[in-house]
């Protein structure tokens, strides 16, 4: 079969039929440094646009400065990026903008942590299995992947908790949904405020602009709400 050469920077071979053979791909020294390429449902879906800075890329960073005490506290492990998350029961291999895995998931066998080659102790490359939540941040590139494919994806995998949020707009969507058997709902409080299962707590995104008028992100953390 032939290969295919996306915007002069990524050739994906032309034998992936199958997301194993993507997932070794993937991990081989073959794959494209650049870019974010992801197997979801069967289909092969490149990225090459680089991340806008100040709706997406000042964004994650903001999620992992707030989310991390949060994270440690708990036994939850986060990653930001080129963080290869893997699943046959979703029929995905991805690199989410931010996964967070607990060592209760790993300890049950939820996930699985998938060795790098050589087998060094303490060594991993790959995320195999149900992370405990998931977080996409839209791009103008992935909109309808970011909203549509990946949830449905995630749902399959069984990943519990999926954040997507929005902020190319005037105002920051930002929603926490939870697994439920016909799909993800928006998980929330009586008034509409977000909640998170996995963290115990309440969420709220603001958007502001520092001294110079730029973008800046606050993950803001509330108490623990009632189930």
């Amino acid at each position: 079969m032939a290969t295919v050469l996306v915007d002069d920077q990524c050739l994906i071979p032309g034998d992936l039929a199958t997301l194993a053979a993507f997932r070794r791909w993937a991990l081989s020294d073959d794959f494209p440094t650049t870019g974010r390429i992801d197997w979801v449902a069967s289909h092969i879906e490149v990225e090459m646009s680089p991340e806008d800075i100040f709706t997406h890329g000042t964004l994650k960073t903001a999620l992992i400065a707030r989310l991390w005490p949060l994270a440690t506290d708990r036994g939850i492990h986060l990653f930001a990026g080129e963080t290869r998350v893997s699943s046959e029961a979703g029929n995905l291999s991805v690199e989410p903008d931010v996964v967070a895995v607990s060592d209760d998931a790993i300890e049950a066998g939820r996930v699985r942590l998938v060795p790098a080659a050589g087998g060094k102790p303490d060594r991993f490359v790959e995320l195999e299995g149900a992370p405990d939540l998931i977080v996409e941040i839209v791009s103008d590139s992935s909109t309808r992947k970011d909203t549509q494919r990946l949830p449905a994806s995630y749902h399959a995998a069984g990943v519990r908790e999926f954040w997507l949020i929005d902020a190319r707009r005037a105002d920051v969507q930002f929603t926490i949904n939870r697994w439920e058997p016909l799909g993800y709902v928006a998980d929330t409080t009586s008034d509409g405020t977000p909640r998170s299962t996995v963290f115990g707590r309440t969420f709220a995104l603001v958007r502001s602009r520092n001294a110079a008028g730029r973008f800046i992100y606050d993950l803001v953390a509330g108490s623990v709400p009632p189930l």
